[in-house]
């Protein structure tokens, strides 16, 4: 499914934006029947109110959704989709002027009500369309929901039709639509090529673990992008309960993101240089599962006791931001889905992210209000850098105690960066518990649009 505005502007329903306050200003705009039939509806301009209208032969004209007050528009995002979702199908053109802010974010949340993980359903839905607005960017809002669809589809597919195999089939055809380069190294080869704690993660699945490498353009800074995909994670040796089992299949929420934000970067064709890394594997268990009181060599030589099997994404994450930082980026991205700790510290609606540079954090903070992309920084705190250092080797895995394990994985992965680039980690659940406008339950977006939009910035520097 393709995400497009819609261009029958001279037959579309008119569609009136109301607020409490200006609700009066608009009925008296329209025609008495108009305004009884409003009246009749209760409607009174809240947030999410909707109510259609007809003209003196009863044929449907338009419609009036309520955007309620800023205090009330504080509480949710994606305003004009909470009320586009209460009306009949059917194409609305924009009949006043919208008094939102953020409007390239409420355009993605109007084009993202089409959106249902149909793959395995036999009659997709059919969602109302809209026209864009004037002084909307069309082309880069479309863009951006494309790159949405791409997230969820990759994140709710099931682990049986999205493995390894099929995750190296979806970059290596981003590869081929933007004439990027694309190499992969499977199996065996991980070990010989000096992947060996990829390798380690991914060796007791049937389907080889491997690593992803997407590279394009030749002009402007140097930007990587690192995301973890793992496909399924039953915890290894360390077995995950039924209960935290069953949302495995996201587990490669950080190679989603990432994916959906380099098409976003190739599809706006930012003057950068990208690369996209992406280290695939399940988590499996079989007699040569990787086990707890293992250690493992890294790419980067760091020796790392395996204290837990369940705490495996910082691992092939390393080996793969250690590979990133030796082709000297000036900004090393790494998403991933990689602790709990996170969820219970801000809540599955937040991006929490780690930055070692603090205009850029910064940066993120501001991008993140304007594109109605909610992230929160998190600190490298450098005292717990004792946490994870064990006894018998360089680094663990999986520090005991239960505390600050966000950020005790963060610390983890800073290790294996070198100091030159600027270093971005984001720890996200990539998942929504219950719908929301412009949001199905399920896997959704997060982080990447507030990234894009400080790439774009970096790109002009």
């Amino acid at each position: 499914m393709t995400y497009k505005f819609a261009d029958q502007r001279d037959t579309a329903l008119d569609l009136f934006c109301a607020t409490p306050e200006t609700l009066d200003a608009i009925l008296s705009s329209l025609s008495p029947m108009a305004q009884r039939w409003i009246a009749a509806q209760e409607f009174n301009g809240n947030l999410g109110q909707a109510a259609c209208f007809p003209d003196e032969t009863g044929k449907n004209v338009g419609a009036v959704i309520g955007l309620g007050t800023e205090v009330t528009r504080r509480r949710s995002r994606f305003h004009l989709a909470a009320a586009l979702s209460k009306l009949p199908k059917g194409t609305y053109s924009f009949a006043n002027d919208i008094p939102l802010e953020a409007m390239e974010a409420e355009m993605l949340g109007c084009l993202m009500l089409g959106y249902s993980f149909d793959m395995y359903k036999s009659k997709p839905s059919k969602p109302v369309s809209v026209c864009v607005p004037d002084g909307v960017d069309a082309d880069k809002v479309e863009v951006l929901a494309t790159s949405e669809k791409m997230i969820r589809d990759l994140v709710n597919t099931p682990t049986a039709d999205m493995s390894p195999i099929e995750l190296e089939a979806t970059v290596q055809t981003l590869a081929q639509e933007f004439g990027a380069s694309f190499d992969v190294v499977r199996g065996e080869a991980l070990l010989e090529q000096n992947f060996p704690m990829i390798h380690a993660v991914g060796r007791a699945s049937d389907t080889a673990p491997r690593l992803l490498d997407l590279r394009w353009g030749d002009t402007g800074p140097k930007v990587t992008l690192v995301g973890k995909g793992i496909c399924f994670d039953t915890g290894g040796l360390n077995l995950k309960p039924g209960g935290s089992m069953g949302l495995m299949k996201k587990d490669m929420g950080g190679a989603a993101n990432t994916i959906g934000l380099a098409h976003a970067i190739m599809a706006l064709n930012l003057p950068v240089q990208l690369r996209l890394l992406v280290p695939a594997a399940q988590n499996s268990v079989s007699g040569n599962s990787f086990r707890p009181g293992d250690v493992l060599t890294s790419r980067k030589g760091l020796t790392v006791e395996i204290n837990n099997t369940d705490a495996e994404g910082r691992l092939v994450l390393a080996d793969a931001l250690a590979y990133a930082c030796e082709d000297a980026p000036d900004l090393v991205v790494s998403m991933a889905t990689l602790t709990g700790a996170a969820r219970v510290a801000v809540g599955p609606d937040i991006a929490p992210f780690y930055a070692t540079d603090d205009s850029l954090a910064l940066a993120l903070s501001a991008a993140a209000s304007h594109v109605q992309d909610p992230v929160w920084r998190m600190p490298f705190h450098d005292p717990y850098e004792t946490m994870i250092e064990p006894d018998i080797a360089d680094l663990d895995n999986a520090p005991s105690g239960g505390f600050a394990g966000s950020i005790t994985a963060a610390l983890f992965l800073r290790r294996f960066v070198t100091e030159t680039p600027t270093y971005v980690h984001f720890d996200i659940y990539s998942w929504a518990p219950t719908a929301a406008a412009g949001r199905s339950k399920g896997g959704f977006g997060q982080g990447y649009r507030s990234l894009l939009e400080v790439i774009a910035d970096l790109a002009k520097s």
